[in-house]
C-alpha cells in the first residue's frame, strides 16, 4: 500500500512491508540531507490524514481510529464506532471537525473537541451518523466553510450523496451507473466531480433550476458533462483553487491534469504502479529555501494511550501544546470554548435548536432587530468620521 500526504513542509509516505507492519516516513520537503523518521503503528493504516492547522494526525487503523497530537506525539484518542474496515478520512477546513468513512456504509461526523476533551470515563460518539449509502464508502469531500461546510460522499452503490455538516441532514444524492471510487468540489462549489469505477469522471451542476434531492445522472447542456480517458477506475481528484484546472489519478497507472471548460486532457504524467492519491496544494512559502526546516522536530509518536504505564518512556525534544487537560480543567477550555462557538453556528440551520413554529419565529425576529440595531451604529460613526475629515481646517 502506497499512500502521500503533503500538510506544509512535511510529505508522509507510508510502506507496508511483507510482514504487515506499517511505517510511517515523514520526510522535510527539500531538504539536502533527508530525515525521515519512521513510526510503527499498532496495525495496517488504510487511510492517513492532517488537519489543516497541522496539531493533529488522525489515522484508521482497521475499524478504529487514532487521533496523535502531532507537537507531543502522543496519542489521545482510539475511537472504535465503525463495525468495519475504515477507507477514508478528512478534517474539515477549520480543523473543528473530521469526518470517516468505512466498509459498514456509514460516514461519522466527529467534533475534534469533543473528542480530545473527553472524560476517559465516557465512550466518544460521533455528532451525526450518515447511514444512507448501501454499500462501502469510496471517499470524502468535506468542502469549505468550516462547521457550515457541505460535505460529500462517494460509495459502491453507485451513489454520491452530499450532506450538511452541521445538521447531518441529506441533501443531495445522485445515481450513476456504476460505482463511484472518488469525488470532490470546485472552490465555488458549483460542481461535483465524481470519479467511476469505468474510468470516466462525471461532472455534476449544483445551479441546475431542475435539482431535486433524488437524480440520476445525464449528460447534459446544464453542466453535466463526462471527462473521458482514464481506463480504470478513478482513485482521487483534485480541483486547482481557481477552479479551471482537475487533477485525476486512476488504477491504469497514470496522473491526467484536465481544463474543466472544455474537458480536456492538457497533460498526462504515467506512473509505475496504480495511483491512488493526489492533491492539488499550495506550495510552502519556504519549500525551495535551501537551509528551510521545521521549527519544532517531531517526537516519537506513542502507541498506546498511556505510554508510560505501557513501558514506552516519555519522548523529549517535542513541545506539549495541549490547551488544558480535563482533568485540570477548572475554567472553561479553548476547546471547549469551540465546541460551543460551533453549536452556535449550527444552531443557525439545527432545526432540533429552535424548532419550528412561533419560538422560531421570535428568535428570528429578535436577530433581524439586532441585526437593524448595528447597522444604525455602524452608519452613526460612518457619518461621524466623514463629518471629521470633510470638516475645514
Amino acid at each position: 500500500m502506497h499512500d502521500f500526504l503533503n500538510e506544509g513542509h512535511m510529505e508522509c509516505h507510508l510502506i507496508s512491508d511483507r510482514d504487515d507492519q506499517l511505517w510511517c516516513s515523514i520526510l522535510v520537503l527539500n531538504h539536502k540531507d533527508q530525515l525521515q523518521q519512521k513510526i510503527v503503528c499498532p496495525g495496517i493504516v488504510t487511510c492517513l490524514t492532517a488537519s489543516p492547522n497541522g496539531l493533529y494526525l488522525v489515522a484508521g487503523i482497521a475499524d478504529a481510529i487514532y487521533l496523535w497530537e502531532v507537537s507531543s506525539g502522543n496519542l489521545l484518542a482510539i475511537l472504535s464506532r465503525h463495525y468495519q474496515d475504515l477507507t477514508c478520512l478528512r478534517f474539515s477546513d477549520d480543523s473543528s471537525h473530521f469526518i470517516s468513512g468505512g466498509k459498514d456504509n456509514l460516514a461519522l461526523v466527529w467534533s475534534l473537541a469533543s473528542v480530545v476533551q473527553l472524560d476517559p470515563s465516557h465512550t466518544p460518539e460521533p455528532r451525526h451518523v450518515l447511514s444512507r449509502h448501501s454499500l462501502p464508502i469510496t471517499d470524502i469531500h468535506c468542502g469549505l466553510m468550516g462547521p457550515q461546510a457541505r460535505v460529500a460522499t462517494a460509495s459502491l452503490d453507485q451513489t454520491v450523496k452530499l450532506w450538511e455538516l452541521s445538521s447531518g441532514e441529506m441533501l443531495l444524492s445522485v445515481l450513476f451507473d456504476v460505482g463511484i471510487m472518488s469525488v470532490t468540489l470546485d472552490p465555488c462549489e458549483y460542481y461535483l466531480f465524481c470519479g467511476g469505477s469505468d474510468g470516466g469522471i462525471f461532472q455534476v451542476s449544483l445551479c441546475s433550476q431542475s435539482l431535486s434531492r433524488d437524480k440520476t445522472f445525464q449528460s447534459d447542456n446544464e453542466g453535466n458533462q463526462v471527462f473521458k480517458g482514464h481506463r480504470n477506475l478513478v482513485t482521487c481528484l483534485s480541483v486547482s483553487m481557481d477552479g479551471t484546472l482537475l487533477l485525476s489519478g486512476s488504477h491504469d497507472e497514470t496522473i491526467r491534469l484536465w481544463d474543466i471548460q472544455s474537458k480536456q486532457s492538457v497533460r498526462s504524467i504515467n506512473h509505475k504502479g496504480p495511483v491512488t492519491n493526489a492533491l492539488i496544494i499550495p506550495a510552502p512559502a519556504n519549500m525551495f529555501l535551501p537551509d528551510s526546516r521545521p521549527g519544532i522536530p517531531l517526537p516519537r509518536f506513542s502507541r498506546h494511550l498511556n505510554p508510560s504505564e505501557q513501558g514506552e518512556g516519555v519522548e523529549t525534544g517535542g513541545v506539549c501544546l495541549r490547551l488544558a487537560p480535563h482533568t485540570q480543567a477548572q475554567k472553561e477550555t479553548y476547546l471547549e470554548k469551540a465546541d460551543k462557538l460551533y453549536s452556535i453556528m449550527s444552531a443557525v440551520t439545527d432545526k432540533s435548536v429552535f424548532g419550528d413554529g412561533e419560538n422560531t419565529k421570535v428568535r428570528v425576529s429578535e436577530l433581524e432587530e439586532e441585526v437593524r440595531t448595528l447597522k444604525k451604529v455602524n452608519k452613526d460613526l460612518y457619518d461621524f468620521s466623514t463629518q471629521l475629515l470633510t470638516k475645514p481646517s
